[in-house]
């Protein structure tokens, strides 16, 4: 791609995500998110390939559904209050509507089902951006409603998300549609805690950010995209395939990792809250997501692939990636846990 035309796509999904932090009024954050879907549809259709054409079809469509969703909503709440404020969310049906529209576009299940075949059909870096970046501007407008939101709603989203994304990974070979699988039990994760504790919905989105990152730049930098690709990996880079291992159990949510950090908090704010049944469910949720991330730890690291390959091996040639935000990423993936006291005070 046209590394001018590139800068200014790049330009635009910020533009589109600072627009919808900085707005107030629906119709300024309707246009943030419209901006930001307009400019990652080509990132995402760059490689001439069917499916990455037919990924980019389903994105465009599912997220002009849940935009057109978010402006019938605002009209509706304007139309019963006399108020654009993103505040002001008081009408129940415009307050539901709203956030179906949001679950939609951050693929909360049971609205997820864009979100696997989509991530399939992209390369690993613009997977990357539509699995980090692009959850950031819904999350600032849930954020900002999360109080005049149902709260039974959320519960449902949170739980369902949490346990479709540890269920649906258990049978996928790909390595894109696990991690599709995996954002969508993170979101859960973060929506579950919305409406007791936002900062910790704000903490469980950094750590998803940082583990996600980690695990699309490892992919990408070991050209790997199916389980039994990942089995060469130990050959190729020990240390890498020793460090991935560690950041997959990190998205899994193990102590001393990193990952552990957000789901500890969550559990113990949702217990403080008076919801042990929530909170054992998410726990056991949480074990089913911990399965495939042991299987691919398991392909990666404790296995050595039995076929000899008859191909050149590219991964022996010196690669030309930058290797410095895989190294940033890997490190804070696995060691953030010992800092939980200061992120926390910083976030209260």
């Amino acid at each position: 791609m046209n590394p001018y035309v590139l800068a200014i796509l790049l330009s635009s999904l910020g533009l589109g995500t600072t627009l919808t932090f900085a707005s107030s009024h629906w119709l300024l954050a309707w246009m943030g998110l419209e901006i930001n879907t307009l400019a990652i549809t080509p990132l995402m259709a760059q490689h001439h390939h069917p499916r990455a054409v037919e990924a980019t079809t389903k994105y465009f469509l599912t997220q002009a559904t849940a935009a057109a969703m978010i402006l019938f909503a605002s009209t509706t709440n304007a139309w019963v209050t006399g108020e654009w404020s993103i505040n002001d969310l008081s009408n129940p049906i415009a307050s539901t509507m709203f956030t179906t529209a949001l679950a939609l576009k951050i693929g909360l299940a049971p609205m997820h089902f864009w979100m696997p075949e989509v991530l399939q059909g992209l390369d690993l870096t613009t997977g990357l951006i539509l699995s980090t970046w692009q959850k950031l501007a819904p999350f600032a407008l849930i954020i900002q409603t999360a109080q005049t939101i149902d709260p039974t709603l959320l519960t449902l989203l949170g739980v369902t998300s949490t346990l479709v994304g540890g269920w649906g990974g258990l049978n996928q070979t790909q390595l894109r549609k696990i991690l599709a699988y995996s954002s969508i039990a993170h979101m859960g994760w973060m929506i579950i805690v919305i409406q007791y504790a936002p900062q910790l919905t704000l903490i469980a989105l950094g750590t998803y950010i940082i583990m996600t990152s980690t695990a699309f730049l490892t992919l990408k930098t070991s050209f790997t995209t199916k389980i039994n690709t990942l089995a060469t990996t130990w050959s190729k880079n020990p240390t890498l395939a020793s460090t991935t291992a560690l950041a997959l159990l990190s998205l899994g949510g193990l102590p001393p990792l990193t990952g552990f950090m957000p789901k500890w908090l969550i559990l113990q704010e949702l217990t403080k809250q008076d919801l042990p049944i929530t909170a054992t469910i998410m726990a056991l949720a949480a074990l089913i997501s911990l399965y495939f991330y042991l299987r691919l730890c398991y392909a990666m690291t404790l296995t050595i692939s039995p076929n000899t390959t008859n191909s050149a091996t590219p991964w022996r040639i010196q690669t030309t990636q930058t290797l410095l935000p895989l190294a940033l990423f890997t490190t804070t993936a696995l060691g953030l846990l010992p800092v939980t006291p200061t992120i926390m005070m910083l976030t209260t």
